[in-house]
């Protein structure tokens, strides 16, 4: 648990991901189209991804994709697309200092 919060403290943005889940792809696109680049994770390919995936669940997040802005677990896909339908999604981003305006 401590290298998943290690890892996503050291960057505005981080999304952890499995390369095949559609959701995951979603999210990163979402991410892009607000002008985020964040830090990318690919459980599947990395080489302890199985303890991060527990890690992740241990947290509170069951699903991926995971998403960290500003070192705090954000959620999952649904409660991204609720940020970002409600509008605050961006200013998490803002605040994150993940984008600028």
């Amino acid at each position: 648990m401590d290298r998943v919060r290690d890892l996503a403290s050291k960057n505005a943005a981080v999304i952890f991901t499995k390369s095949s889940c559609f959701m995951c792809y979603s999210i990163k696109t979402l991410f892009y189209g607000l002008g985020a680049s964040p830090t990318i994770y690919e459980l599947d390919l990395e080489f302890n991804g199985k303890e991060m995936e527990g890690a992740l669940r241990e947290l509170g997040c069951s699903s991926v994709p995971a998403v960290f802005i500003g070192g705090k677990l954000i959620g999952s896909s649904k409660d991204v697309i609720s940020y970002h339908l409600d509008g605050s999604l961006k200013q998490m981003l803002m605040d994150a200092k993940a984008i600028w305006l």
